[in-house]
């Protein structure tokens, strides 16, 4: 090989290096705004109470529709990505965010309200099953880039809250949806023109072979497995992102206002930022399945101490069940992509957060439901029952996933 190619090799590699590392921060910004738009309302609500002088259970179950789309909507977006362009879904995602939050913002009545989160809920859907997939395919190292993108995600959520009241408080509840509106259409636009096309044939020429082989009997055990994993743990992050402005509001302490309740449930989120953050550089020294499980056990233990604690105490209780459910998140990814081939992954990844959001559906009516007859004590006390059975599956998987790494290993050779 001459000189002149290997240069010449080594531009095209820092060339294509420098346009997976400009991709991949398109997609962890779009997982931030992905969890951030979509958790503009539960905040707002309340400032909702005032203006229409409706209970809280009967505005909130309004964000029904918008998660039940959320998880819905997922399942052609993976299988269109697996077999389209999953740049140009992207785009879609960023423009119809912008224009459903945009939608609200101007919202004459209620019930026009509902018709733009339902709207919201399915261009918001595009983003995991999609963003995902190519989050997996494009990083180099997958457990800390797939981590960090975990914490900006999270960092979405975190920043919610505290975002959405800060603009409430300056420009009205419509002022909430309309400014990230026009900052998810813009980065839309800005995406489109530095983020070029995937090649022609790109799709077609995706792997078709998984890191690592199942037997079709092990494989649909696991699959059975994760099924249980998808919805007990949508039910778990749903109920308690969707409730904790409100939990904060309610037993933290007696008359604090919007702002510090966006506040300290901003600080709460972001105590899973710290967690991923951690993971990511724990998965490269634990085996996923092992970290699954010990996270799996974290989380139970705090949502069971969330249902007993208040005032400070349930800020910390919340704070470590907040770290268990976003580690768990990224480990989740990276067990689903170690099984599975890139050619479907991302339908794969549509059916586990199909489950996961459709579930939230469910998780808005059940804090409606619970709420209204035992309060967030009553919430949080079936939340943990939730919890245990994320724990059973968890820990299954483990031990099947332990004896298929042991299998992999080289035997050792009998002396003669």
């Amino acid at each position: 090989m001459t000189m002149s190619t290997m240069a010449a090799d080594m531009t095209e590699h820092a060339a294509d290096l420098s346009r997976r590392r400009l991709a991949i921060g398109f997609l962890n910004w779009a997982h931030a705004l992905d969890h951030f738009v979509i958790l503009i309302y539960p905040t707002v609500v309340i400032e909702l109470e005032v203006v229409y002088g409706r209970s809280y259970s009967t505005l909130i179950a309004l964000a029904t529709a918008s998660f039940i789309a959320f998880g819905l909507f997922s399942l052609p977006a993976g299988w269109i990505g697996d077999r389209w362009s999953r740049r140009n879904l992207m785009i879609a995602f960023y423009v119809g965010c912008g224009a459903s939050l945009i939608g609200a913002a101007f919202a004459p009545s209620l019930y026009v309200l509902g018709f733009a989160l339902f709207s919201l809920g399915v261009f918001a859907a595009i983003y995991h099953p999609v963003g995902t997939a190519m989050i997996i395919e494009k990083a180099t190292q997958r457990g800390r880039t797939l981590a960090f993108n975990g914490v900006c995600g999270n960092l979405g959520v975190s920043l919610a809250a505290g975002i959405t009241a800060a603009l409430t408080a300056e420009f009205s509840w419509r002022g909430a949806f309309l400014v990230p509106g026009v900052i998810c259409i813009a980065t839309g636009v800005v995406y489109l023109w530095l983020v070029p096309d995937e090649k022609a044939g790109h799709a077609a020429a995706r792997s078709k072979a998984p890191d690592v082989a199942l037997s079709p009997t092990l494989a649909a055990i696991i699959f059975g497995l994760f099924v249980v994993v998808a919805l007990s743990a949508g039910l778990v992050f749903n109920t308690i992102s969707v409730s904790l402005p409100k939990i904060v509001d309610e037993r933290v302490g007696n008359g604090i206002s919007l702002i510090a309740v966006g506040g300290l449930t901003t600080a709460v989120f972001l105590c899973g930022a710290v967690a991923q953050i951690t993971v990511g550089r724990l998965v490269e020294r634990i085996q996923p399945h092992i970290l699954f499980a010990t996270l799996a056990v974290l989380q139970f233990s705090g949502v069971v101490w969330s249902a007993y604690a208040s005032g400070v105490s349930l800020l910390f209780a919340l704070a470590f069940t907040m770290a268990a459910i976003y580690g768990q998140i990224t480990v989740n990814d990276l067990i689903i992509a170690r099984y599975t081939a890139d050619a479907w992954r991302g339908r794969v990844y549509a059916v586990r957060y199909f489950l996961t959001f459709m579930i939230s559906g469910v998780a808005v009516s059940m804090i409606a439901l619970l709420y209204g007859r035992g309060g967030f004590g009553l919430v949080l006390g079936v939340t943990a029952l939730v919890a245990m059975g994320f724990l059973v599956a968890a820990i299954l998987i483990a031990i099947l996933a332990n004896g298929v790494e042991k299998a992999r290993l080289p035997q050792p050779v009998p002396a003669e």
